[in-house]
């Protein structure tokens, strides 16, 4: 054999050797675990040193395991009237639950669950205080158990475990804590209440869900108050931390910090709460009866401009929402022609230049009063006869107040309705305000805005333009708001009246208006209105109006196509209150229509003022 062979033999050999494989696998199986153990020991020092793996903070992770938090919700602040009566306020309604899992305990390992034992006690305590019946109740308890076999941390009891009130939830833990009990829980979920139903419901509003999926996340104004003093009702959320188990659930005894909440501030309105309601029963009658398309009321202290009440119909109660079908705030974003009230600042202004004299007599030309291709007509095409300027106040005459607007000129008039504040917002601060709409610059439309055509208003405008009168010529904003109160601080923001702008007339002009307002209901010849407005012991200054309603083909012609409308001032010589109403498209009408509710609201309002003075004397003796 050659040498060449023997060396491929013995190499085969020696590789063919057991004991020389498995040396060099345990060789490298030793190597590897060597090199793994140092790669382990550096990776592990890295982490402890670092804190991170993959980018990922092991202690944040820990704090997310087992460190939880919890929104505190701040308490929504409450709506009142001028005398701290609630129209509304934050409430907390609660559903019940049931904590099963063995691991809740309490210090020294106390049994905070509900314990299999006392499931029929528990089902008897719902029975008693909840819409529960003592089956469906212990039927939820029974069926907290999963599938493959472990017990659920906690089972809720359906809808009539919800909306439970906060006298219930305390009797069922007041039975709790008797028994020696344990095992039921409740959740808070946020609520608003307003005690009075349907009240001032659109200028107050209503609260809805931030979220409609969880409630837990508190309510958002809507419509009104709510919304447009959200920020300010809502207040500032605060929170608390804990440990929680591995559940995921809060440990009792844990909180490690807390931020308290700031609740929402207080406003006070100027709503006389019982003036409010019975403005809210006088109206619900006269829209049975009548059946308008809708109706407006409002009703202000002249020498402040606080609203004292107001409403509209249709209307909805906030708490339920129910009969919420206008959604439009119809005294600030409604605007409308007003018709014959709006002669009042025409008379004013004639005043105001020198072109009235109560004295002159007018002619009513042969067939009506012509404007380009229109004609216009008083209500009863001049049967009457001729008239004074005064008459034409009381008697509501379209051609006497053509010819005082002629008489001034058309653009100096328009000036005039722009000092009375229209054309422009009030600055309300409620949401959607119009700013009406001023006379076109064509001379016919400037013409006819004299009585209450081809210009737009909201109530608050006409409200803000009738305190010029009432007041002497100077004109104050309307107010709604009294104070605002910050309950954490103690801190009160109080609203004072506010003019706006100089006095449009002097206050011999306002005197003298007034007084030829008394004809409309005193004068038994010349008054459109005699006899209908009344209260006992006073004199009323009126002005009734009936606006035609544009249509898409122009003014509408039906027997009822109009809003009717009444303006009071009481007492007529200094006016403490004024009163505006309005009733759009009745399916009937009859002239004591709007009476119906203004006669017996003034009278309660001057009872009251009455009798405030007589006990303001009392004291003063």
């Amino acid at each position: 054999m050659s040498t060449k062979n023997k060396i491929k033999n013995f190499v085969k050999k020696k590789n063919l050797n057991p004991m020389n494989n498995r040396k060099k696998v345990g060789i490298i199986l030793f190597a590897t675990s060597i090199g793994l153990f140092f790669l382990f020991a550096f990776r592990l020092t890295y982490i402890v040193a670092v804190g991170k793996v993959a980018g990922v903070s092991l202690p944040e992770k820990t704090a997310d395991l087992y460190q939880g938090s919890k929104v505190v919700k701040a308490k929504r602040g409450a709506i009142l009237d001028r005398n701290g009566e609630v129209i509304a306020e934050d409430a907390t309604s609660y559903s019940v639950y049931a904590i099963l899992s063995e691991t809740y305990l309490g210090e020294d390992n106390k049994k905070l669950y509900a314990q299999k034992k006392d499931f029929d006690a528990l089902a008897e305590i719902l029975d008693r205080n909840t819409e529960l019946s003592k089956d469906e109740a212990l039927n939820y308890l029974n069926k907290g158990v999963n599938e493959d076999g472990t017990v659920k941390f906690q089972v809720e009891f359906g809808s009539k475990g919800k909306n439970i009130t906060l006298e219930t939830r305390q009797k069922i833990e007041d039975e709790l804590k008797q028994k020696k009990l344990a095992g039921l829980y409740f959740e808070g979920h946020p609520a608003r209440i307003y005690p009075n139903g349907v009240f001032a419901s659109h200028f107050i509003g209503y609260t809805d869900s931030v979220d409609a999926e969880d409630d837990s996340k508190g309510l958002v104004g809507k419509m009104g108050l709510e919304e447009s003093y959200n920020d300010i009702l809502k207040g500032q959320d605060g929170k608390i931390e804990y440990e929680k188990d591995v559940y995921g659930n809060p440990l009792p005894g844990t909180v490690a910090s807390k931020k308290e909440a700031v609740d929402g501030k207080d406003i006070y309105t100027t709503i006389d709460s019982r003036i409010q309601s019975q403005l809210e029963s006088l109206l619900d009658p006269v829209v049975e009866e009548y059946k308008p398309e809708d109706m407006t009321a409002m009703l202000m202290k002249a020498k402040t401009g606080e609203i004292l009440a107001m409403s509209q119909r249709p209307s909805f109660n906030p708490e339920t929402k129910e009969g919420i079908k206008e959604w439009r705030n119809l005294l600030v974003e409604d605007r409308f022609e007003p018709g014959s009230t709006m002669k009042l600042f025409t008379t004013a202004a004639a005043m105001q230049e020198g072109k009235f004299n109560p004295n002159t007599t007018f002619a009513y030309p042969a067939g009506g009063y012509k404007l380009d291709d229109r004609t216009v007509n008083d209500h009863d095409f001049g049967a009457v006869g001729p008239l004074t300027f005064r008459q034409a106040i009381s008697w509501s005459s379209n051609v006497g107040m053509l010819t005082l607007e002629q008489m001034i000129g058309g653009d100096k008039w328009k000036e005039y309705l722009e000092k009375f504040g229209f054309g422009k917002s009030t600055n309300s601060d409620l949401a959607g305000e119009s700013a009406g709409e001023l006379p076109g610059d064509n001379w016919v439309d400037q013409a006819m805005s004299s009585f209450g055509q081809a210009i737009s208003v909201t109530n608050f405008q006409m409200m803000q333009a009738y305190t010029a009168i009432a007041n002497d010529g100077s004109m104050l904003k309307p107010q709604y708001i009294s104070k605002i109160v910050d309950k954490n601080t103690g801190e009160e923001k109080v609203t004072q009246p506010e003019k706006v702008g100089q006095p449009v007339i002097t206050p011999q002009a306002a005197s003298d208006i007034r007084t030829y307002m008394i004809d409309t209901v005193e004068d038994p010849n010349y008054g459109i209105a005699y006899d209908v407005y009344k209260v006992p012991g006073y004199h009323v200054a009126a002005k009734t109006g009936t606006a035609q309603i544009t249509g898409k083909n122009g003014y509408m012609a039906g027997l009822t196509d109009y809003t009717y409308s009444v303006v009071e001032m009481v007492p007529a010589d200094n006016p403490e209150y004024i009163l505006y109403l309005t009733m759009k498209k009745p399916q009937t009408y009859t002239r004591d229509a709007l009476a119906k509710i203004a006669n017996p609201l003034m009278k309660v309002v001057m009872d009251s003022m009455d009798s405030d003075s007589a006990a303001t004397e009392d004291v003063a003796k």
